[in-house]
């Protein structure tokens, strides 16, 4: 009995060494996943520094690259603005490494990350239900597979996050309809908050804390700004992504590059204070552009008018030549087609007037699209109001979720600030040039003899009587 006892001890104490020894290894090998992960981080982050663009960063170059963060009312921009040649996409930084970076400007849009989580689980619910007609998943998703008209331009789901929230999203509002109907629920009461509603569509407190949100959705505007989307050009980027939602401390130096990011970019506007982004981005860019094009039609003018002499005097050799030197004037990617009308007709007063006009119009054509597809789970109704019924425990999840975002955030109304300051001394130097130019005209050194003429004058007059004042005094 006591040898059978003896042997039980033995084997417990064995078990116990093994677990413990088992343990051992795994906090050791956690902390080598650490180092391995942390190493790589600042590889990457170290790298991304040394990526930073030269020059002055307010002096647009020839390519202008519009890095759009999602639902940051962005879209508005690209539709209103068509002739800045701007070139505006979902891709993230990494973007850049395919164009000519040195003669690139990058510009973008920053919002509330609140906001921005709550639009875009909007957003994926509005374009999932425009499927709700058809009458099952597998059909909805078979027209998916279709090639879309060429008249219908760019497909939503073709397009990064969508690809991956909305057929997601889809899925899931087909299986809640299907769950309606076998249970036989044919009426749906509306509850106060429609960001709730279970047997219609997915909770928001549910999508922010699924693993594709995790993902995709939070903090975001961090890592499309750093590059390192799950859509990313960069050979690096899923294993930065990996290492960084594995130990969240090493998201410090997503940020910091991030936030370089934004420090070197020709302009960042807050979708919170859109009007006056518009204003500033017409003012910081569009005044270049317009300068521009003012630059490029006196040289197509001048060539014109070379030509024109050359013709006269010379042979076919020399015209050819001629053309391909006007060919050369435009290689910087903007239109010569009407371009002198432009030039002529548009002012900076005017580009802004152009665009309110715009993104009034354009605002009120996807609102109507939104309340076309909301119509099909007409119970949810989301809006501004609405939001205010979701729970303060939800908010300060999607706060939590979205810490480098916040910060991020931050980072970018320090910059706006900036901006507005930087553009508030632009105006008031170029109101003092206009003021001085409209009393003396576009040559002010030709008011330099009048002025050392008066100069001269009260400097005799004075002379004059001071030498009174002292011939009073010998008297």
């Amino acid at each position: 009995m006591e040898r059978r006892m003896a042997s039980i001890y033995r084997f417990n104490m064995l078990v116990i060494l093994l677990a413990m020894a088992s343990a051992s290894m795994i906090v050791v090998s956690a902390k080598d996943d650490f180092v391995q992960c942390e190493s790589t981080v600042k590889n990457w982050a170290t790298s991304s520094f040394n990526y930073r663009v030269k020059g002055d960063k307010l002096t647009l170059r020839d390519l202008l690259f519009f890095l759009h963060v999602p639902r940051t009312g962005g879209r508005t921009y690209y539709h209103c603005k068509p002739n800045c040649r701007l070139m505006a996409t979902h891709d993230d930084y990494s973007m850049m490494s395919k164009l000519p970076k040195e003669r690139t400007s990058v510009v973008t849009i920053l919002r509330n990350p609140v906001d921005r989580v709550f639009s875009t689980y909007e957003f994926s619910v509005e374009v999932a239900a425009r499927f709700l007609f058809i009458p099952n998943l597998t059909a909805a998703t078979r027209m998916e597979a279709q090639p879309p008209s060429k008249s219908h331009g760019t497909n939503t789901l073709d397009i990064w996050p969508w690809k991956y929230l909305v057929p997601w999203m889809r899925a899931d509002l087909f299986v809640r309809r299907d769950a309606r109907e076998i249970a036989n629920i044919l009426e749906i009461k509306e509850t106060g908050d429609p960001y709730n509603m279970e047997h219609m569509v997915m909770p928001l407190h549910k999508f922010i804390n699924e693993p594709l949100a995790h993902d995709i959705v939070h903090n975001g505007a961090t890592f499309q700004v750093a590059g390192l989307t799950n859509n990313s050009r960069l050979a690096e980027s899923h294993e930065v992504r990996h290492c960084v939602r594995k130990h969240p401390s090493l998201g410090q130096y997503v940020l910091d590059v991030a936030k370089n990011r934004l420090d070197d970019m020709l302009y960042v506007g807050l979708t919170e204070d859109h009007k006056e982004s518009a204003t500033m981005f017409v003012n910081m860019v569009g005044v270049q552009v317009l300068s521009l094009l003012e630059a490029l039609s006196s040289r197509i003018g001048q060539a014109a008018n070379n030509r024109t002499e050359l013709n006269s005097s010379s042979g076919p050799d020399s015209s050819s030549q001629l053309q391909s030197s006007i060919a050369d004037e435009n290689t910087s990617g903007i239109p010569m087609g009407n371009v002198e009308t432009r030039n002529e007709n548009m002012t900076v007063v005017k580009l802004m007037e152009a665009y309110e006009v715009c993104s009034s119009g354009f605002r009120k054509t996807l609102s109507t699209r939104r309340n076309i597809s909301f119509k099909r789970i007409s119970i949810v109704n989301f809006s501004d109001e609405a939001r205010l019924q979701v729970p303060e425990t939800v908010l300060q999840q999607i706060l939590l979720l979205n810490s480098l975002d916040v910060e991020l955030y931050k980072h970018a109304q320090d910059i706006f600030a900036q901006q507005q300051k930087h553009l508030a001394e632009k105006l008031v130097k170029v109101e003092i040039q206009e003021m001085w130019r409209d009393s003396f005209g576009d040559s002010p050194w030709k008011v330099l003899p009048l002025t050392i003429a008066a100069f001269l004058f009260l400097a005799l007059i004075f002379f004059i009587l001071s030498s009174r004042r002292t011939s009073k005094l010998k008297v």
